[in-house]
């Protein structure tokens, strides 16, 4: 770039086409490098001959030559030389000069070309490296909660560096699967939860731990989501272990949990298989709280499901050999069920339950006891 910036033969020409390159290659409009040059000219021209001259510099969008202007003021009484010029000299180029009138004279170098184009080099290329990252950010800051693709770059310690394309994005240490590891060369699907814009370019943060990636994953896999025929009303995920999808049909013919599983469970093995073996179960969405705390508790069945509205609050019995299933191991089913279905769930097997109502009971008969000794004292 800098020697075709230089006004050696056939220079001129090469450097257009090397800007058009550039322009074509980066994405960039042509005029905005026009300007980006100029302006690197102009501060080339300031620290290698004049730092206080007003210039404009020319730069020819036909033959890629370029022309320096000093910018003079036209006054009565010339001060300084470097930014006035007086009346008479003024109307000595053109009668038509005024008192106010700006005024501009050709001085370009003899010896400016090369010396300008190593300085304007550097500012080129940073114009343009800043432009570049303009265009990237523009690209992707609307790209929240969108899945992508990338390849790992690097790992530094446990941060992860992946290229998605235009971008390099970060998968931090908060955002990654507990079970997986990552090496350079891996391929890996990410959730891209934050866009910034930094002085360096934007930052794309990804995360393989957002319910949104589940989300994604499912979209994906299943026809009838892209459809706008099944659709997934909430998600509890402790990621890399185990989630639960609340899925809804719009149309009665269509049974959403085997839309979701597929044939053979080729779906929903799909997205276990890009989560790395994450279990998830997937269960009915219904408007009755009831039903749908029943059906959250999955695969455990229930017998009866109590519900406080007000409080949010329900009591759900299920068979004695069934309570270990319903509660999961650490309460884990019972827990991804609250988050699920945002109620809170006290779960009783159904001896417990009886003899829950028996202690209720016989509280009562004492409480009738006590008043009826009570009037006849």
């Amino acid at each position: 770039l800098a020697r075709k910036i230089t006004k050696e033969k056939n220079g001129g020409k090469e450097f257009l086409q090397t800007l058009k390159e550039l322009a074509y290659e980066k994405g960039i409009d042509e005029e905005l490098l026009f300007e980006t040059i100029e302006a690197a000219l102009i501060s080339a021209y300031k620290r290698n001959f004049s730092s206080e001259q007003n210039v404009r510099i020319s730069l020819s969008r036909e033959t890629g030559e370029f022309h320096v202007f000093a910018i003079k003021e036209v006054v009565e009484e010339v001060k300084s030389d470097i930014k006035e010029i007086s009346l008479a000299q003024a109307r000595a180029i053109s009668p038509d000069y005024a008192v106010g009138d700006v005024v501009e004279i050709e001085m370009t170098p003899a010896n400016f070309g090369r010396i300008a184009a190593q300085t304007a080099k550097q500012v080129v290329m940073q114009r343009l490296r800043e432009a570049e990252r303009g265009i990237v950010y523009k690209e992707y800051e609307n790209r929240s909660s969108d899945i992508v693709t990338g390849i790992v770059q690097r790992v530094e310690g446990r941060n992860v560096f992946v290229d998605i394309g235009r971008a390099e994005a970060l998968l931090m240490a908060t955002e990654q699967l507990p079970t997986e590891e990552y090496n350079y060369g891996d391929t890996l699907r990410a959730y891209i939860i934050e866009v910034k814009r930094t002085a360096r370019g934007p930052q794309i943060m990804l995360s393989r731990t957002h319910p949104g990636l589940l989300k994604k994953l499912f979209e994906l896999q299943v026809p009838e989501m892209q459809e706008g025929v099944v659709e997934i009303k909430s998600i509890a995920r402790e990621a890399g272990s185990r989630s639960k999808v609340a899925v809804w049909s719009s149309e009665e013919r269509v049974d959403p949990i085997g839309a979701c599983v597929g044939p053979h469970y080729m779906r929903v093995q799909a997205v276990v298989d890009e989560l790395a073996g994450e279990k998830i179960d997937i269960v009915k969405w219904s408007d009755d709280p009831a039903t749908y705390i029943a059906n959250s508790l999955n695969p455990a069945k229930v017998i009866s499901v109590a519900v406080n509205e007000a409080e949010k609050v329900s009591r759900v019995i299920v068979p004695d050999y069934q309570l270990s299933l319903a509660i999961g191991k650490e309460g884990q089913n019972a827990r991804l069920a609250a988050k699920l279905t945002g109620w809170k769930i006290d779960i009783k097997s159904e001896s417990q339950a009886q003899e829950l109502m028996a202690a209720e009971e016989a509280e009562k008969d004492a409480a009738v006891d006590t008043d009826l000794g009570a009037e006849e004292a």
